[in-house]
């Protein structure tokens, strides 16, 4: 079945909500990487149904951040702090999965939340949803 590019990017930014929903619970069991990871996946979630919305695709993470970057971000369509958030986690969320031995912490998890709220809420706004 194909898929309309409205469609795609609906259901991404479903996705992206929910998985902020899930974030929640995983703050809410102390599970601080996990809660990481999926705002990552959130924000991910989000900058992929902007980028598919304006015709933009690309198969790799590193591809829709420099998308992301390129299209939105240098021409000023959004915010460069806010932004730095999203390069931020993809880091903590590399560093969460990968290293041995390392877990993140509640004071990190819970500050790091609204800005992955405010983040997907700004994507909405652009996607005019």
């Amino acid at each position: 079945m194909t898929y309309s590019p409205n469609e795609y990017s609906q259901y991404r930014i479903e996705r992206a909500t929910q998985t902020l929903h899930e974030v929640e619970k995983h703050i809410d069991n102390q599970f601080w990487n996990t809660a990481i990871n999926r705002m990552y996946y959130a924000c991910y979630y989000a900058v992929s149904a902007l980028l598919v919305k304006h015709g933009v695709e690309s198969s790799s993470h590193s591809g829709i951040r420099q998308q992301f970057g390129q299209l939105f971000v240098k021409t000023g369509k959004f915010d460069k702090e806010l932004a730095k958030h999203y390069a931020d986690l993809f880091e903590k969320r590399q560093k969460g999965d990968y290293n041995d031995f390392f877990d993140f912490d509640q004071e990190t998890a819970t500050r790091l939340l609204p800005l992955s709220q405010k983040f997907v809420a700004e994507i909405i706004e652009l996607l005019n949803i």
